[in-house]
Protein backbone atom coordinates (compact mmCIF):
# COMPACT_ATOMS: atom_id res chain seq x y z
CA UNK A 1 0.00 0.00 0.00
CA UNK A 2 1.14 3.55 -0.66
CA UNK A 3 0.09 7.19 -0.33
CA UNK A 4 0.09 9.61 -3.00
CA UNK A 5 -0.56 12.95 -4.21
CA UNK A 6 -3.54 12.74 -6.53
CA UNK A 7 -2.71 13.41 -9.83
CA UNK A 8 -5.63 14.48 -12.79
CA UNK A 9 -6.29 10.83 -14.13
CA UNK A 10 -7.95 10.41 -10.06
CA UNK A 11 -10.45 12.35 -10.88
CA UNK A 12 -12.95 10.13 -12.04
CA UNK A 13 -12.10 7.70 -9.27
CA UNK A 14 -12.26 10.80 -6.19
CA UNK A 15 -15.62 11.87 -7.62
CA UNK A 16 -16.83 7.80 -7.23
CA UNK A 17 -15.49 7.42 -3.85
CA UNK A 18 -16.96 11.01 -3.02
CA UNK A 19 -20.22 9.37 -4.38
CA UNK A 20 -19.73 6.79 -2.16
CA UNK A 21 -18.89 8.55 0.77
CA UNK A 22 -22.27 10.04 0.09
CA UNK A 23 -23.75 7.16 0.19
CA UNK A 24 -22.31 5.80 3.76
CA UNK A 25 -23.25 9.15 5.03
CA UNK A 26 -26.64 8.63 4.38
CA UNK A 27 -26.57 11.54 1.59
CA UNK A 28 -26.98 9.68 -1.56
CA UNK A 29 -28.45 12.17 -3.67
CA UNK A 30 -26.55 15.28 -1.85
CA UNK A 31 -23.25 15.40 -4.23
CA UNK A 32 -23.57 17.86 -6.81
CA UNK A 33 -19.96 18.14 -7.91
CA UNK A 34 -18.57 17.18 -11.49
CA UNK A 35 -15.37 16.10 -13.01
CA UNK A 36 -15.01 19.22 -14.52
CA UNK A 37 -15.65 21.08 -10.75
CA UNK A 38 -12.84 18.79 -8.98
CA UNK A 39 -10.29 19.02 -11.97
CA UNK A 40 -10.05 22.86 -11.26
CA UNK A 41 -10.27 22.17 -7.53
CA UNK A 42 -7.36 20.28 -7.48
CA UNK A 43 -5.11 21.18 -10.68
CA UNK A 44 -6.28 24.66 -11.73
CA UNK A 45 -4.39 27.47 -11.31
CA UNK A 46 -3.21 28.26 -7.94
CA UNK A 47 -5.25 25.25 -6.30
CA UNK A 48 -6.83 25.90 -2.76
CA UNK A 49 -7.51 22.26 -2.39
CA UNK A 50 -5.55 19.14 -2.44
CA UNK A 51 -6.48 15.14 -1.98
CA UNK A 52 -3.50 12.19 -1.22
CA UNK A 53 -4.83 8.75 -3.19
CA UNK A 54 -4.10 5.30 -0.94
CA UNK A 55 -3.38 2.63 -3.25
CA UNK A 56 -2.59 -1.11 -3.17
CA UNK A 57 -1.99 -4.06 -5.95
CA UNK A 58 -5.99 -3.94 -6.48
CA UNK A 59 -5.80 -0.33 -7.39
CA UNK A 60 -7.32 2.96 -5.43
CA UNK A 61 -8.44 2.06 -2.09
CA UNK A 62 -9.61 5.57 -0.46
CA UNK A 63 -8.70 9.02 -0.27
CA UNK A 64 -8.03 12.55 1.59
CA UNK A 65 -9.62 15.53 0.20
CA UNK A 66 -8.21 18.44 2.14
CA UNK A 67 -7.59 22.15 2.48
CA UNK A 68 -5.33 24.61 4.60
CA UNK A 69 -7.13 26.92 7.24
CA UNK A 70 -5.32 29.26 9.98
CA UNK A 71 -5.40 29.45 13.83
CA UNK A 72 -4.95 33.05 14.30
CA UNK A 73 -4.17 32.22 18.14
CA UNK A 74 -1.08 29.56 17.30
CA UNK A 75 -0.35 31.70 14.10
CA UNK A 76 0.08 29.22 11.48
CA UNK A 77 -1.66 27.06 9.00
CA UNK A 78 -2.94 23.83 9.62
CA UNK A 79 -4.79 21.21 7.92
CA UNK A 80 -8.78 20.62 7.34
CA UNK A 81 -9.72 17.11 6.56
CA UNK A 82 -12.94 17.60 3.89
CA UNK A 83 -13.11 13.87 3.46
CA UNK A 84 -11.56 10.86 4.36
CA UNK A 85 -13.11 7.91 2.81
CA UNK A 86 -11.97 3.99 1.94
CA UNK A 87 -13.46 1.82 0.30
CA UNK A 88 -15.55 -0.91 2.72
CA UNK A 89 -13.55 -4.33 0.86
CA UNK A 90 -10.29 -2.28 1.92
CA UNK A 91 -11.23 -1.07 5.95
CA UNK A 92 -8.98 -2.82 8.33
CA UNK A 93 -5.99 -2.89 6.00
CA UNK A 94 -4.55 -0.01 7.41
CA UNK A 95 -5.79 2.74 4.58
CA UNK A 96 -7.26 5.26 6.47
CA UNK A 97 -4.68 5.36 9.25
CA UNK A 98 -1.89 5.72 6.28
CA UNK A 99 -3.64 8.51 5.01
CA UNK A 100 -4.02 10.23 8.27
CA UNK A 101 -0.50 9.50 9.12
CA UNK A 102 0.29 11.43 6.05
CA UNK A 103 -1.64 14.34 6.69
CA UNK A 104 0.13 14.70 10.17
CA UNK A 105 3.18 13.90 8.83
CA UNK A 106 2.89 16.93 6.12
CA UNK A 107 1.52 19.09 8.65
CA UNK A 108 4.09 18.35 10.84
CA UNK A 109 7.08 19.32 8.34
CA UNK A 110 5.50 22.54 7.01
CA UNK A 111 4.93 23.62 10.68
CA UNK A 112 1.57 23.32 10.73
CA UNK A 113 -0.20 23.41 14.07
CA UNK A 114 -2.99 21.06 13.36
CA UNK A 115 -4.93 18.89 11.19
CA UNK A 116 -9.04 18.71 12.15
CA UNK A 117 -12.06 17.69 10.87
CA UNK A 118 -15.75 16.52 11.43
CA UNK A 119 -17.24 13.74 11.87
CA UNK A 120 -20.97 12.64 12.31
CA UNK A 121 -22.32 12.01 15.92
CA UNK A 122 -23.82 8.18 14.50
CA UNK A 123 -20.25 7.60 12.60
CA UNK A 124 -19.26 5.58 16.30
CA UNK A 125 -16.67 3.24 13.96
CA UNK A 126 -14.90 6.39 12.74
CA UNK A 127 -14.95 7.96 16.32
CA UNK A 128 -13.41 4.99 17.71
CA UNK A 129 -11.20 5.15 14.75
CA UNK A 130 -9.97 8.40 14.94
CA UNK A 131 -9.98 7.96 19.25
CA UNK A 132 -7.28 5.16 19.07
CA UNK A 133 -5.05 7.57 16.94
CA UNK A 134 -5.09 10.44 19.74
CA UNK A 135 -7.32 12.47 18.00
CA UNK A 136 -9.35 14.62 20.61
CA UNK A 137 -12.98 15.24 19.79
CA UNK A 138 -13.94 19.21 20.26
CA UNK A 139 -17.22 18.89 22.22
CA UNK A 140 -17.19 22.52 23.30
CA UNK A 141 -17.88 23.88 19.85
CA UNK A 142 -20.56 23.47 17.41
CA UNK A 143 -20.10 23.35 13.59
CA UNK A 144 -22.37 26.49 11.80
CA UNK A 145 -22.86 26.72 8.33
CA UNK A 146 -24.74 29.06 6.01
CA UNK A 147 -25.66 27.18 2.94
CA UNK A 148 -28.49 27.51 0.15
CA UNK A 149 -31.61 29.82 0.73
CA UNK A 150 -30.29 31.42 4.27
CA UNK A 151 -26.81 32.19 2.34
CA UNK A 152 -28.33 33.94 -0.28
CA UNK A 153 -30.90 35.56 2.02
CA UNK A 154 -27.98 36.98 4.12
CA UNK A 155 -25.22 37.41 1.64
CA UNK A 156 -28.02 39.20 -0.54
CA UNK A 157 -27.14 39.98 -3.51
CA UNK A 158 -24.77 43.40 -4.64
Amino acid sequence: MSIRPAVLSDVPTILELIHDLAIYEKEPDAVRTTESMLETALFGPEPKVFASIAEDARGVQGFALWFLNFSTWEGVHGIYLEDLYVRPEARGGGHGKALLKHLAQTAVERGYARVEWCVLNWNTPSIDFYRSLGAASMDDWSTFRLTGTALEDFGGRA
